[in-house]
């Protein structure tokens, strides 16, 4: 897919000086595509303070987080320790500005107002006043929010009351389920706005009320350093081949629609097993499917894994299959990180053509793609695959062209680079990345 016609870097030039990255949570175990997009404009010379708006995840962490140098901001643990810091931050946001901290009162007044959550609006502003007040004092240039819901609206108040200009990255989720009213009134007022599917940029530029040629794409980098793609002629597939499937236990990922495309591949007579890597709500009820369906033996939920652990066994499987759909309330995926990863360690992919899917999983050219909700087309579509060796060597040889071309995480981060002005950036002195740090970790500049 052709990207479409996107504003120069020039148009979007901010003043020297750190640049504040915005989530709900840093680190989280599931969005390795945003370590490694920080790692990477790191690498790149941006100067970056990170803002977690909720505690980090308690370990295990990727081994990449320890590769970021940038200083993490969150709010204490406490109640009391949290109040306090706040009333402080926004004692000083009065201070510094006081009609403008009235004026942005008054917008969280009015949009709580309209709001189906107004409470999560008022917390959005009390967080703003921490990270306008952090900001301030670490002299950011420049807001990066990750995710266009939580995270862009705080951004959006810390905005407005220190006057830092803001950008977003909008994903999948946060796109869909917020409302399109809310989605055009932050993208009016952001500087620009990024998203990781060509899918996605047409939805933006569907909804009416911002200004044309603000909406940029850019697919999530992969690290294809920390890939070694498999030799054009692998060695002979497992006598039972490996289905591997990776997804939180969520409905949109599709992952009862893949136990049951298993149970025909048994009853079909294919040798196969199938590992499904992952947590999430879901796991009792696909445990209990696994059962009914008498898959004990074949099918296993083998639970979250690191990065590292992740690569490893991509490097043991025959086959990366992944069912993604679109839920009665719009939620559906973009991209799933986890397709791109194994079509750069050489895996066949079989997936469906929903959202930004085929732009990366093209049928018959990269991968095979059947409807969401099908179990029968994807049973017949993996069994094609585990018989047809030529073909998925074929397919998976493509697809690792593919990601060379257009996903290459260093080429996707200049992007984001050049967007947000780094190229003009002037960090100061602060600790080097570790001198250790081999290249196969993605410490290419």
């Amino acid at each position: 897919m052709t990207p479409p016609p996107q504003k120069s870097a020039a148009a979007y030039a901010i003043p020297a000086g750190p640049v504040a990255y915005i989530m709900k949570r840093y680190p989280r175990l599931t969005e390795t595509f945003i370590i490694n997009e920080i790692r990477a404009m790191e690498r790149l010379g941006a100067d970056l303070r990170i803002f977690s708006l909720l505690q980090p995840e308690p370990p295990p962490h990727h081994p990449m987080v320890a590769q970021v140098v940038a200083p993490l901001h969150v709010l204490p643990a406490t109640w009391g320790a949290k109040f306090k810091r706040l009333a402080t931050s926004h004692a000083k946001a009065i201070g510094a500005a006081p009609l403008r901290y009235l004026a942005v009162a008054g917008r969280a007044l009015q949009w709580s107002a309209t709001s189906s959550s107004p409470l999560a609006v008022w917390k959005h502003f009390f967080r703003a006043g921490y990270v306008a007040a952090e900001c301030r004092a670490e002299g950011i240039a420049h807001i990066h929010a990750h995710f266009a819901n939580t995270p862009t609206s705080v951004a959006h108040f810390a905005s407005l009351m220190s006057g830092i200009p803001f950008s977003f990255t909008a994903h999948a989720k946060d796109l869909y389920l917020t409302r399109k009213s809310v989605i055009a009134r932050r993208t009016r007022a952001a500087r620009f706005v990024v998203t990781c599917t060509g899918y996605n940029v047409r939805y933006l530029e569907d909804i009416q009320g911002h200004p044309a040629g603000k909406i940029n794409l850019i697919y999530h980098g992969i690290d294809l350093d920390m890939f070694n793609a498999r030799p054009t002629s692998p060695p002979a597939p497992h006598p039972v081949p490996l289905i591997l499937s990776v997804g939180r236990l969520v409905p949109k990922k599709g992952l009862n629609d893949l136990i049951a495309a298993c149970a025909l591949l048994k009853a079909s007579g294919t040798a196969f097993r199938c590992r499904i890597i992952g947590e999430g709500p879901l796991r009792a009820a696909l445990r209990e499917q696994i059962q009914s369906a008498g898959l004990e033996a074949l099918v296993t939920l083998e639970g979250a894994m690191t990065h590292a652990e992740l690569i490893a066994l991509y490097g043991t499987a025959d086959l990366f299959a992944l069912a993604p759909r679109i839920e009665d309330n719009g939620d559906r995926d973009g991209i799933p990180n986890v397709i791109a990863e194994a079509m750069a360690i050489g895996l066949p992919v079989v997936s469906t053509n929903v959202s930004g899917i085929p732009e990366l999983v093209r049928n018959l050219e990269t991968g095979l793609l059947v409807p969401p909700r099908d179990p029968a087309a994807l049973a017949a579509a993996m069994a094609q695959l585990l018989h047809d060796r030529p073909l998925a060597l074929r397919l998976a040889a493509q697809g690792r062209a593919l990601l060379e071309r257009d996903f290459d995480l260093w080429t996707t981060t200049r992007r984001l680079h050049s967007l947000i002005g780094c190229q003009d950036c002037a960090p100061k002195p602060r600790k080097a990345l570790r001198a250790d740090m081999p290249l196969s970790q993605g410490a290419r500049p």
